[in-house]
This record gives C-alpha cells, structure tokens and sequence, in this order.
C-alpha cells in the first residue's frame, strides 16, 4: 500500500523547495561533510519515505552501526567504493518484532552538489528498492524512476555495476555512477554488519 499521494518507490517527486536542506537528509549531509545547498530538490523527508517503503511497519527502529577501521576495510573493498564515515544510520522496519527491512540514506556529492538515496533491503540482503530523497544538481541530470527500479531484486555482485548489470543513462552519468555506489556501499553494509543476525 503506498502513502497517499506519494509516487512509486524510485519515483522522484519535489514535495517542498527549502533554502537549507530540512530534517533527516540535513543531518546526514551535515555527516557526511557536505553543507546543504540552496539550490536543492527534496523529493521525500525521512518520514515519507520511510512511511513509502515500510508500509506493514509496526514500528520503524533505528539503530546506529558502529564500525571497526577492519570493518571499514571490509565494506570498502565489497563495495568497491569509499565510506564517507564510519557511523551507519539505519531505519529498521519491523511488524510484530519481525524484521521488514533495512533502510540507509547515503548522501554523496554527484558533480558539485550532493544527492541522497535511501536504499531499502529486505531482511535477506536483497535490494527492495531504491528512492531519492533529495537532488542538489539541475534536474536534467536527474535519472528516472524506472531506472532507479533497476536494482531492484539486486544483491552484492561484481556484475552490480554501471555498464554491466546496471544500464548506463545518458546525460546523467555520474548521477548514475553515485547511485549505484550508493548501493553497492549498502548491500557491503549489510554483509559486513547485518547479514549474521539472519543467519
């Protein structure tokens, strides 16, 4: 069931223009080192696309990963791409003490300015979908939603690249670069920090 008058999970839409980035994708921007920028789309806030993508939730947790400098190294070298801290937020959907999904926002810069991705995985790794929240470059560089669906079913492969696995979009390629590290870096999370709980 989606949330009244939200699009499908992957589909941007701008719900508000602010000044400075608002809520959670401000926090997170502000932890990964990128200021907000006036000029900046915000698709969803953290509630809304939280409420999109847990929809069965009956309670959405979060819980702050902690990683070791060998962990680090670990999610570096599975996702083939560099974290930017080694604190990891992460929204926990669960119904009845049972685990939905895993939410992470990540929040890296495409050309000048910064994008945020929320990648949503099931509780057995797999991608569930992939959302915007918020877009800081001029939107003719904004991929589509049914190319965000892509990785949708996806897990950590070495074909889960741009080019490979993942299309390639013209006009929007370090858009599309960022994103797919974007998930690379979450699938590695998972791996390294989650997996073992579902074992």
């Amino acid at each position: 069931m989606t949330a009244p008058g939200a699009a499908r999970p992957g589909e941007p839409r701008i719900v508000e223009r602010v000044p400075r980035l608002a809520g959670a994708f401000l926090i997170a921007a502000l932890a990964a080192g990128i200021a907000g920028d006036a000029g900046a789309k915000v698709f969803y806030s953290m509630d809304e696309a939280l409420q999109l993508v847990f929809p069965d939730a009956s309670t959405i947790e979060e819980e702050t990963l902690s990683l070791s400098e060998p962990e680090v190294h670990q999610v570096e070298s599975l996702a083939r791409a560099r974290l930017e801290s080694r604190r990891i937020p992460v929204h926990i959907g669960k119904h009845d003490q049972k685990v939905l999904g895993y939410a992470m926002v990540d929040v890296h810069v495409v050309r000048t300015q910064p994008e945020a991705v929320l990648v949503v995985l099931g509780p057995d790794g797999m991608v569930a979908s992939t959302i915007l929240l918020a877009f800081g470059e001029p939107l003719d560089y904004l991929p589509p939603g049914r190319w965000l669906r892509q990785f949708d079913r996806k897990t950590l492969s070495p074909d889960l690249a741009l080019g490979q696995g993942i299309a390639a979009i013209t006009g929007a390629t370090l858009s599309a670069y960022g994103i797919t590290d974007s998930v690379r870096r979450a699938l590695a999370v998972y791996q390294v920090m989650l997996a073992a709980k579902h074992r």
